[in-house]
């Protein structure tokens, strides 16, 4: 199944604050967690934490909950249109040196909003889980588009 997926972090090339997965499928339940942020910079601090909508964790818990979240599917892929979305969430994965979640499988792919565009507003900007949503409207929207 596809998946869209958004992310926040803590400044360019930051750490990751939180993380979205949408499933296509709109009757199934979104992955949406955050992570304990120490030292945020003002613009994450002013634009980003006041729109979180979950409590943050560990990031250790927030690796589990992922993981656990996307072992049932035998062929997820995440689609992003941004390049450390997939990296943050790829990384998050990574639980020790050398060791990493157990995932059957696991793709990405990355489109580019300037090809798939207009994008559909966030109904909250900067928030992860609403951003996703906001990607998969516009996805769904431009592949519609492109079937005609």
């Amino acid at each position: 199944m596809r998946y869209f997926l958004d992310t926040e972090f803590n400044g360019f090339c930051g750490e990751l604050i939180s993380i979205a997965l949408v499933p296509e499928d709109a009757g199934l339940p979104p992955f949406y967690e955050a992570i304990s942020v120490e030292d945020p910079t003002p613009w994450v601090r002013d634009n980003a934490l006041p729109v979180l909508e979950t409590r943050p964790r560990s990031r250790k818990e927030v690796t589990d909950l992922f993981a656990a979240y996307l072992m049932d599917d035998p062929a997820p892929l995440l689609v992003a249109d941004w390049p450390e979305d997939i990296a943050l969430a790829a990384r998050l994965l990574i639980n020790g040196p050398g060791y990493m979640k157990p995932v059957r499988s696991l793709r990405f792919e990355l489109v580019d909003p300037d090809i798939i565009g207009p994008m559909v507003p966030s109904a909250v900007p900067h928030n992860a889980l609403h951003d996703a949503v906001a990607l998969r409207t516009t996805m769904l929207a431009w592949e519609a588009r492109m079937a005609r």
